[in-house]
């Protein structure tokens, strides 16, 4: 299952650390405790719009910025998801149930057309 809070929490972990900041700069700047911001970036708590916007601003990134990264991030394990829970299964190889071969009128001998359900076949003896 995918938490959206750990997806949100990894983008400002990223966004942090991309900047060289420590927890502790970042808390202080956006007046959120330490552990909360902390608990913030494992996934272990929701932020509201609030204190979203409180981070994004002392990092210094637009909210939408965030939530594209954090969209990114969500179709992405999406699709390893669905990837995952698709069973593999073999190729599908046309299978002829019946084939016809007749003379085509008028070509030598060593030349016949193939009809298949699917398609025609030209075979050319060598």
């Amino acid at each position: 299952m995918i938490l959206l809070r750990r997806l949100l929490g990894d983008v400002l972990r990223r966004q942090r650390q991309r900047q060289g900041r420590t927890l502790r700069e970042v808390s202080s700047s956006a007046r959120v405790s330490l552990g909360y911001l902390s608990e913030v970036e494992r996934g272990q708590k929701e932020a509201s719009s609030e204190l979203l916007s409180a981070i994004c601003d002392a990092l210094d990134v637009r909210m939408s910025e965030l939530m594209r990264e954090v969209s990114d991030e969500l179709s992405l394990a999406e699709l390893a998801e669905s990837a995952a829970s698709e069973p593999v299964r073999p190729p599908v190889r046309p299978m002829l149930n019946s084939v016809s071969v007749t003379s085509v009128a008028g070509a030598p001998p060593e030349r016949v057309t193939i009809k298949a359900p699917a398609e025609a076949v030209d075979v050319v003896a060598a």
